[in-house]
């Protein structure tokens, strides 16, 4: 039976003309499928499905999402990050209990962070306005330097300041979206924030987790809901490591009350 199945363009390039014939025709497409999103179950022959490529450095994977949690795409990731992909998309059973939300120190943007410095990227649910939006906080472990400088000074906001981010005051509102930037989420795990590439091309990532970072089923929940993450960032020993949602949010309005406080809403996987 044909699949209700969104192939992109750049899908197609990489799988080739024949291999989308059979996955539009059911040939090699699955009918019932686990989201590579929002990791709730699908079905291609009763609703629109995307076709998502995943490609590391020796393999790749081809995987499916609702339509409404991700377009068709292919997604560059590391060969780690894949394996570790194909172990989740094929897990059987219940996902293990989340804390409230979790921290990671991954690898540093080459193009932002000097050496000594890494992100902390904390995901956690933020209350504005009345409702509930996923978040990331990002600070680094030590002061970031202009590339190409050297000195005691921190850059890190007034970089992201050029990038795009608006700085905050008090966190009333929902910031506006940055387009070009994009919060990876894939196999119910948080995998990169993307940023344009200044060379044109697919985009690259700013910050990439060594291992998928697990995110809570409500932040996924409201995640793909929105179709968007908050991230908001704060230099060195602003925020702080806080074990819990609500002493993260008084971390966040205090850093905005004393002007240290970046933010941007980043759509889903670059949409």
């Amino acid at each position: 039976m044909p699949r209700m199945l969104d192939v992109s363009d750049e899908v197609r390039a990489e799988i080739g003309d024949e291999e989308a014939a059979r996955l539009l025709a059911g040939e090699s497409a699955p009918g019932s499928y686990d989201c590579t999103s929002c990791r709730t179950p699908g079905d291609s022959e009763q609703e629109r499905t995307s076709t998502v490529l995943f490609i590391g450095d020796e393999t790749a994977v081809l995987a499916f999402a609702h339509a409404t949690c991700l377009p068709s795409q292919v997604v560059q990731v590391t060969e780690e990050q894949l394996q570790g992909a194909v172990r989740s998309i094929g897990a059987v059973g219940g996902e293990p209990q989340q804390p409230q939300h979790t921290q990671q120190q991954p690898q540093q943007p080459a193009s932002l962070v000097p050496e000594q410095a890494v992100l902390g990227v904390t995901s956690g649910l933020v209350l504005i306005q009345n409702e509930l939006h996923p978040a990331l906080v990002v600070e680094p472990t030590a002061p970031v330097a202009r590339p190409g400088t050297f000195g005691s000074g921190d850059d890190f906001l007034p970089l992201l300041i050029e990038q795009g981010f608006m700085p905050m005051t008090e966190l009333a509102a929902v910031p506006p979206v940055l387009h070009g930037w994009s919060v990876l989420l894939a196999a119910g795990q948080l995998h990169a924030v993307l940023q344009p590439n200044p060379n044109g091309g697919r985009p690259v990532a700013w910050w990439q987790a060594h291992q998928p970072l697990q995110v809570t089923d409500g932040w996924r929940a409201a995640a793909n809901k929105h179709q968007q993450v908050l991230m908001f960032a704060a230099p060195v020993g602003s925020i702080g490591r806080q074990p819990r949602e609500d002493l993260m949010r008084d971390a966040l309005d205090k850093a905005a009350a004393n002007g240290k406080l970046v933010s941007a809403a980043l759509p889903l996987a670059g949409i």
